[in-house]
């Protein structure tokens, strides 16, 4: 049993997506970020840097914090969407979507989104960085089916759930089509809508 300490962000729904694709029985511990609960001592013991998500494995006893990390635990844990004879490319990937395109595309919900009018340079910049991002997994995806290569790995994982808030990025998903393609080929599958509502059961990835 897994237990999933997280909240509805794409960092959390990356490891609900994951749990679903690999068909391990978990339960979550919600994480309220509007009230600090990530603050709190008792949390902190198992996120040293408070943040989400974080998943205890009973079976072992391990505690993994961090998204990537966890992704990485579970893939090798399961066998899945981490091949050895790839995994050089996926880590990179995978590296990419943590390095860069999170933090990134995070950045510009904060000017954008959730503070529009506040910081005209800050908008103007993230917005650049996050069309080129776009720019960037459509160009590598011309050439790819997904983003390792012809398998999905956890890196398309991982990416997917920021790719999901194109409708905050207001910089038009469909007007990529390489990465529309993998976005549509990864929304419709089974695991990856049961993971995607695993706070809120009514919640689907927007369409293209």
């Amino acid at each position: 049993m897994i237990e999933l300490f997280s909240a509805n962000t794409p960092n959390g729904k990356k490891i609900s997506i994951m749990l679903e694709e690999i068909g391990f029985d978990y339960k979550i511990t919600k994480i309220d970020l509007n009230k600090g609960e990530q603050f709190n001592d008792k949390f902190k013991k198992i996120s040293p840097l408070n943040k989400i998500p974080v998943i205890i494995d009973y079976d072992t006893n391990e505690t993994v914090f961090e998204s990537g990390a966890i992704l990485i635990y579970l893939a090798e844990k399961s066998g899945k969407f981490y091949d050895k004879k790839n995994r050089l490319v996926i880590n990179q990937w995978l590296m990419a979507q943590m390095g860069y395109v999170g933090p990134m595309l995070g950045q510009h919900h904060q000017f954008h989104h959730y503070n529009p009018g506040k910081s005209e340079f800050g908008e103007d910049r993230y917005f650049k960085i996050s069309k080129k991002i776009y720019e960037d997994l459509d160009l590598r995806l011309s050439s790819s089916k997904f983003l390792s290569g012809n398998e999905y790995s956890i890196a398309d994982i991982a990416t997917f759930p920021w790719i999901a808030r194109h409708e905050w990025h207001d910089i038009g998903l469909s007007k990529f089509k390489n990465l529309t393609r993998w976005y549509n080929e990864i929304s419709g599958r089974e695991a990856v809508i049961k993971g995607f509502a695993f706070m809120d059961k009514n919640e689907i990835p927007p369409k293209a």
